[in-house]
């Protein structure tokens, strides 16, 4: 793992958009196209105001959802919704290259077959992406791979239906899929968020984002989410 400890989120959030700027370059330099995975919150929201105005190689740019909540399309609490708003309406993403989970219908598993086949018409089979985007809960959890539900346990499948969280049921991608990534790049700011970051700091694999692979990961902070690691977070 490799940190980046930054005095709070703007900086955080700046820090994560160099970031992807520059692996975007080299995997268009490399590949012809970067392949990136991008999860919902706020917390991204100035990540994300910050990459839409560069000049980025965006006809070459494919975006996917880490995961998203069965709500209609534009409801204010799709992920979608303000990807959207500031990648595409705001920014120079070819709408056709935001890639969204069907959760308009109603089978979620349905949904889930269908997005894993987008994956693997874009990224192979079995899909690798260039980078994953990642939160972290206060609870532990990522993506929407939430405590004690039944996604945990998929290892056979990219995409899966979880159960009900906060009101909505979700799809998500899996550890599977996650893991397979070249890039993982945590984003966690704020101080309820401390805990959980001091766990996955210490390989606590009994919080659903400690599984996540270690090798490959940059972690993103602010001062509040790093209030409890050590002197020199270990890799």
């Amino acid at each position: 793992m490799e940190w980046r400890l930054r005095p709070d989120p703007q900086g955080a959030g700046e820090e994560a958009a160099r970031i992807l700027r520059a692996a975007a370059h080299e995997a268009v330099a490399r590949r012809g196209q970067f392949l990136v995975a991008l999860s919902g919150g706020r917390t991204p929201w100035e990540m994300l105001r910050q990459l839409a105005p560069q000049p980025l190689p965006w006809p070459q740019i494919q975006i996917f959802q880490v995961d998203d909540r069965q709500a209609p399309l534009g409801h204010p609490e799709r992920n979608l919704t303000h990807l959207t708003a500031l990648l595409v309406s705001s920014g120079a993403l070819p709408p056709s290259n935001l890639h969204a989970m069907p959760m308009e219908l109603p089978d979620l598993a349905e949904a889930a077959r269908q997005y894993a086949q987008t994956l693997q018409g874009l990224a192979g089979m079995p899909p690798v992406l260039d980078l994953v985007h990642l939160g972290l809960g206060a609870d532990g959890h990522t993506a929407s791979l939430l405590p004690d539900d039944p996604v945990l346990a998929v290892a056979d499948e990219d995409v899966a239906a979880t159960g009900v969280y906060q009101g909505y049921r979700r799809l998500t991608l899996t550890y599977p899929l996650l893991n397979r990534a070249r890039t993982i790049l945590w984003l966690v700011t704020g101080s309820d968020k401390a805990p959980a970051l001091a766990r996955l700091a210490a390989g606590d694999t009994g919080q659903p984002a400690g599984r996540i692979r270690r090798d490959g990961a940059i972690i993103v902070a602010d001062a509040a989410a790093a209030r409890l690691l050590p002197p020199a977070p270990p890799g």
